[in-house]
């Protein structure tokens, strides 16, 4: 079972304007944040933004990406405009995926840093 997942990043403050925005619209909020990170969740920490404790930059992972539940099909699409609007690049607009599943509906979008992250739903609506 994993219990949280981390990204790197090379701008917290940035990096918080961008996810402060989008992961509300999951319902995700900030539980701790310094000038090294930003933690999010409900009650507990499950996504962090972090800048390497080895003092390098933070580089994107070809071939990786953190899906997050969103719950519906509306909520897939806010996380998609929402993240257009706050410094995010598209990588795959709302949509269904019917390779992966005749009900998957997932939207993709790049984070400031180049991180990418992905909304996903098997429900309708």
């Amino acid at each position: 079972m994993i219990h949280h997942v981390s990204l790197g990043t090379n701008d917290v403050a940035r990096s918080r304007k961008f996810y402060d925005a989008v992961l509300g619209v999951l319902g995700l909020g900030l539980l701790k944040a310094s000038q090294d990170s930003a933690d999010y969740g409900v009650s507990t920490v499950l996504f962090s933004l972090e800048t390497p404790v080895n003092g390098k930059p933070a580089s994107a992972g070809n071939g990786v990406h953190i899906a997050f539940e969103a719950g519906g099909r509306s909520k897939v699409d806010e996380f998609h405009r929402v993240a257009l609007l706050h410094g995010g690049s598209d990588a795959g607009a709302p949509g269904l995926r019917p390779e992966y599943d005749p009900n998957y509906y997932g939207a993709f979008v790049l984070d400031p840093d180049g991180n990418k992250i992905e909304a996903v739903t098997h429900h309708g609506k």
